[in-house]
């Protein structure tokens, strides 16, 4: 098998397409393909969301994407296609803010390439999330929601009650 290693990166005013993402990754070599599609949702920490704004500097997002596609493609070995596309812009609730896909010979790989790509975009890429309320009021979201703190709070404000921690490492 020849060593593939091909990413595909972009960001997007319209509607990004999870098809496209799938038709890229797949190849007849690749038994695992895993894909990560980030939507807006209607709530964040007990408060009614109508919308986020995305706000990113492009040149440097976009080679921030192929670095994180070169770190996949060095962490995770062998052949690999990568497909990261983000969303610029005003996103309604449900839209399609983010999408990372994955295609490797073995599921594992595709797991852990995909997610390793998905954590540092959201951690790492000079992108800033706005989020509108159904208020009227907006705020900016800081870059941390994985962090403990932000998912307890967000599970407190959506169903009232503490739940336990799983203890995953972010």
């Amino acid at each position: 098998m020849t060593d593939l290693h091909t990413a595909v990166v972009d960001i997007c005013e319209s509607q990004l397409d999870p098809a496209a993402a799938l038709a890229f990754v797949s190849d007849p070599r690749f038994g695992g393909i895993d894909m990560f599609i980030g939507k807006v949702r209607e709530h964040n920490l007990g408060r009614v969301v109508t919308g986020i704004s995305y706000d990113l500097f492009e040149p440097l997002a976009l080679r921030m994407f192929e670095a994180i596609g070169e770190r996949a493609r060095k962490e995770i070995g062998g052949p690999m296609k990568l497909y990261i596309a983000h969303a610029k812009g005003d996103l309604r609730i449900g839209e399609i803010a983010v999408i990372v896909a994955a295609g490797t010979p073995h599921r594992d790989e595709a797991f852990r390439a995909c997610r390793l790509a998905i954590e540092a975009v959201k951690h790492e890429a000079p992108i800033w999330k706005q989020e509108h309320y159904v208020d009227g009021d907006s705020a900016w979201s800081e870059g941390c929601s994985l962090c403990e703190e932000h998912r307890e709070a967000e599970r407190t404000a959506v169903h009232g009650k503490k739940s336990h921690a799983h203890g995953h490492e972010h």
